[in-house]
């Protein structure tokens, strides 16, 4: 599914333009990214919890020419499905 796809679907499904579900769905993702920027954590109970995760600098291997190259610290986002959305899914 694309984002268009999910904007189509929330404004049929809640009765809104698209216009303002695109602009419930862009509030949505903003608040999840600010979310995991203040609090690294945000959680949709029953669905999934995003959560952010510092990850530090480490040695790797260019896999083309097999030269050693330093890969920089970064914070990367883990996912994790809850129990509603397993449910959905099995």
């Amino acid at each position: 599914m694309t984002k268009a796809n999910l904007i189509d679907y929330i404004a049929e499904q809640a009765g809104l333009t698209k216009a303002d579900a695109t602009r419930a769905l862009e509030a949505t993702m903003s608040g999840i990214i600010k979310g995991l920027q203040e609090e690294k954590k945000v959680t949709l109970t029953g669905f999934c919890t995003f959560s952010a995760v510092d990850k530090e600098e480490k040695q790797g291997r260019n896999p083309r020419t097999g030269a050693p190259v330093t890969i920089p610290a970064r914070t990367d986002v883990k996912i994790k499905a809850g129990s509603k959305l397993k449910e959905a899914l099995n």
